[in-house]
Order: structure tokens, then C-alpha cells, then sequence
């Protein structure tokens, strides 16, 4: 016997606005930022510039993946199409590390170079400056949905990168026009991409246990088992199952063996109920299934699990 209990909405009509707003900000400060690099020669602001494509990327494909997501169940995808913010966030983390790897090698290479090459300090304060307005006002505009959509959250950390990588072109060009060191870009480009590496990981590291079907960190399987057991009726609860279809929407599945009073006065519907109900409201479970099962059949269930 089962029971599923309908989740809330997640916005997923505001993410798209926010992700459409944020996608025009970064491709028109992403231009700004190539055309800066080039005439002032700053490896930094090429590497911002570099990474705000990787953004404009992951944007674009943050929104595919949402409007993806919201294509209703059917019988062939019975939960939809909500696991494609994952993948979009897969495809972030990925972009994400390679931008990192080009930029330490390219930061290297001019760090370790006899001539690192002149830099207009002026220009390059200017760019950076635009670049940091514009990614504040995306990182407001991403931060409302960034709490509950992993997809959501990779555009976000994309974009809170791009603000540190901002700041750090900023400081290296008030050093380059203060005291002439130069190098200073290239020190700066090696930030950027030592802020990118550990949000990608952070990222992947979530991806990875979505796919797993690991328990949800904020999941306490002890805890919901208590519940459960705290029913009347409720005798024991095994082959407990929780795991996310994507961050922030939950499915959990058990077996609960009851008394045999409850099929013999025809309890179990309601039963039913309050379970979905205890699951919904206590710990944010948009699908719930229970198996109810007669003690003297619980006895003899091969091979059960807490």
C-alpha cells in the first residue's frame, strides 16, 4: 500500500526571470570585460573575462535545465524531468574547473615570464569596476533561488566568483598604477582561479551524491523512523529509503509493519494519511510510500534493513 504526498513549488518560473536577467548582464559585460583585456593587456581581466563565459554558459544551460525540469511526469519519467537541474549543475562544475586549470597556466606562464608584458592600469581599474557593479546586481537578482535549486546555486557560486575575480583585478590594478609592478596581474589571475576551484568542487561534491541517491545531509533517518514509530498502530519500521530527486525535493519509502487491528478495522487508509502528513510537515517530503505489513508477515521478509 501506498501513499504520495505533492510537494511544493519552487519557483520555477521566477528562476527563469532571474536567470534571463542575469544571462543580459553577464553577455554585456562579458563583452566589456574581452574588449578591456585586450586593449589594456591585463591577463586578469582576461581571465575574468574567461570565466564570465564559463558563467554566460552555465547561465544558459542553468536556464535550459529549468525549463526542462518543469515538464510534467509521465509514464516513462514517473518524477518528471526535475534530476536536469542536476545535470546542469554537473555541466557548471565541469566548465567551472577548466576555466581554473586554463587560467593557472596562462597566470604561470606570464608570472615566470622575463617579460610579463605592459599593462594599462587605468583601463584595466576602469573594466573592472563595470564588472563589479554588474555582478553584484546579478548576484542579488540569483540569490533568491539559490536556496532551493542546486541548479540555482551553480549560477550563483558562478557569479559570486566572478565578483571575487572583480575585486582581485580591481587590487592588482591600483597596485600596477601605485608602484609599476606589473606582475601583479598575473598574482591576480591565480586567485581567480584558486576562488573558482573550490566552488566547483563544492558543487560536484552535491552533484555526485544527488546521483548517488546518498540521504540528503539534512535528512535524520533516525529521527523520521521515531516519528513513525510514535503512530498508533505502528510497530516496527525497516527498509527505510531517503534520497533526493534534487536538492530540496525528497522521496523517502519503508516498510511499516503494523498490528493486525488496523486491517481488521480497516485503519489503513487513514494511517496512510497520517503518515504522508507526519513526513510532509516534519521533514519536507514531497513523495512518500509506505508498504503496511501484518507482523507475522514482517517475520518471515527476507532480508530486511533498518
Amino acid at each position: 500500500m501506498s501513499h504520495e504526498h505533492s510537494g511544493h513549488d519552487h519557483g520555477s518560473g521566477a528562476n527563469r526571470t532571474r536567470l534571463t536577467i542575469a544571462i543580459a548582464i553577464v553577455a554585456t559585460v562579458l563583452v566589456v570585460e574581452a574588449v578591456g583585456a585586450l586593449l589594456s593587456g591585463s591577463l586578469s581581466l582576461f581571465a575574468d573575462a574567461g570565466h564570465m563565459l564559463s558563467d554566460l554558459v552555465g547561465l544558459i544551460i542553468a536556464l535550459v535545465a529549468t525549463i526542462v525540469a518543469a515538464r510534467p511526469a509521465n509514464e516513462r519519467h514517473s518524477y518528471g524531468y526535475q534530476r536536469a537541474e542536476v545535470f546542469g549543475a554537473l555541466v557548471n562544475s565541469l566548465i567551472l574547473i577548466g576555466v581554473a586549470v586554463f587560467v593557472t597556466v596562462e597566470a604561470v606562464i606570464r608570472l615566470f615570464s622575463a617579460e610579463p608584458g605592459e599593462v594599462q592600469g587605468g583601463l584595466m581599474l576602469a573594466v573592472a569596476g563595470v564588472g563589479l557593479v554588474a555582478n553584484f546586481v546579478s548576484l542579488m537578482v540569483l540569490r533568491g533561488g539559490a536556496k532551493t535549486s542546486i541548479n540555482m546555486r551553480g549560477a550563483y557560486l558562478e557569479v559570486l566568483g566572478d565578483l571575487l575575480g572583480s575585486i582581485a583585478v580591481i587590487v592588482a590594478a591600483v597596485v600596477i598604477l601605485t608602484t609599476g609592478f606589473e606582475k601583479a596581474d598575473a598574482i591576480a589571475s591565480l586567485l581567480i582561479a584558486a576562488m573558482i576551484v573550490p566552488r566547483a568542487v563544492s558543487l560536484l561534491r552535491d552533484v555526485v551524491s544527488v546521483l548517488n541517491q546518498s540521504t540528503p545531509p539534512t535528512m535524520d533517518v533516525q529521527q523520521i523512523r521515531t516519528h513513525i514509530l510514535g503512530e498508533p498502530g505502528v510497530v516496527d519500521v525497516h527498509d527505510v529509503h531517503v534520497w533526493a530527486i534534487t536538492p530540496g525535493r525528497y522521496v523517502f519509502s519503508a516498510h511499516v509493519v503494523v498490528t493486525q487491528e488496523v486491517f481488521a478495522q480497516g485503519d489503513t487508509g487513514p494511517l496512510l494519511d497520517t503518515l504522508g502528513t507526519c513526513l510532509s510537515g516534519h521533514f519536507d517530503v514531497e513523495h512518500s510510500t509506505f508498504q503496511l505489513e501484518p507482523t507475522e508477515h514482517a517475520e518471515h521478509e527476507a532480508n530486511p534493513h533498518r
